[in-house]
């Protein structure tokens, strides 16, 4: 079997990180007179190597990020010096997805919300967590296109058992009239189960108004009213709050 038969052979056992490679290291192990348990290491690492990064990439392509750049590395910290950069942190530590628990961030348009939910979204794939993204108008559209395929139910299942879920820009655009039971079956079927990341630009006193009353029946709207844009950590319930200053 010569060079080109063994790299077919590579690729037909989906060992495509080897094949590609092959060439290369077998240059390297007669050039550094390698041991053959080194060489094969080498290309096993590749192969290993190779898989992880499909992996990410496949996984950031699934979540379907709105700005696949934003990461902590492009965030600017010093806009604003109160900011609690340690909670920020050490949600991007992602423990409080293996906890289930869920967070939210609130607070007006420009402050760096959907910067910083998505950065923590990236964190949560490298940390090797499935992650789904949607603005909430598009969350909605999905499922009411859902609705008339006939596959409601199986995107709910998508949207409850993924690890985490990030609904963006909550209070943005006007609601459809579905939006309320929609968006509680989501939160609802997700609570204690996986870890929900919500960003608004409306304090929570206002999710009564945007949603009507099933909100409010459930006990989702409660009584904080940040006066500033904020990050909250939510363990056991929404109402209870670990809430920092974002601006």
């Amino acid at each position: 079997m010569n060079l080109i038969e063994l790299q077919h052979a590579l690729r037909q056992l989906r060992l495509g990180g080897i094949a590609t490679v092959l060439e290369t290291r077998l240059h390297q192990a007669q050039a550094e007179a390698m041991a053959p348990i080194d060489l094969i290491s080498c290309l096993v690492a590749d192969e290993l190597t190779r898989r992880g990064d499909r992996l990410l990439e496949r996984r950031r392509k699934q979540a379907a990020f709105r700005d696949p750049q934003k990461t902590l590395d492009h965030f600017d910290f010093n806009f604003n010096p109160k900011m609690n950069r340690s909670l920020v942190f050490d949600l991007a530590t992602c423990a409080f997805i293996g906890k289930r628990e869920d967070a939210l961030f609130l607070g007006p348009g420009g402050t760096g919300k959907s910067h910083l939910a998505q950065a923590i979204g990236q964190a949560a794939i490298q940390q090797g967590y499935r992650v789904l993204y949607r603005e909430t108008h598009v969350l909605l559209d999905e499922l009411a296109d859902a609705v008339v395929d006939g596959t409601r139910k199986e995107f709910m299942v998508t949207l409850t058992t993924v690890p985490l879920l990030i609904i963006d820009d909550f209070g943005m655009r006007k609601l459809p009239l579905t939006a309320a039971e929609d968006l509680l079956e989501i939160v609802m079927r997700r609570y204690e189960r996986a870890s929900t990341l919500l960003t608004s630009n409306r304090p929570v006193e206002d999710w009564g108004k945007l949603l009507g009353d099933v909100a409010a029946v459930h006990g989702h709207a409660g009584p904080h009213s940040p006066s500033r844009p904020r990050a909250q950590v939510r363990p056991r319930s929404w109402r209870t709050k670990v809430a920092v200053d974002a601006q």
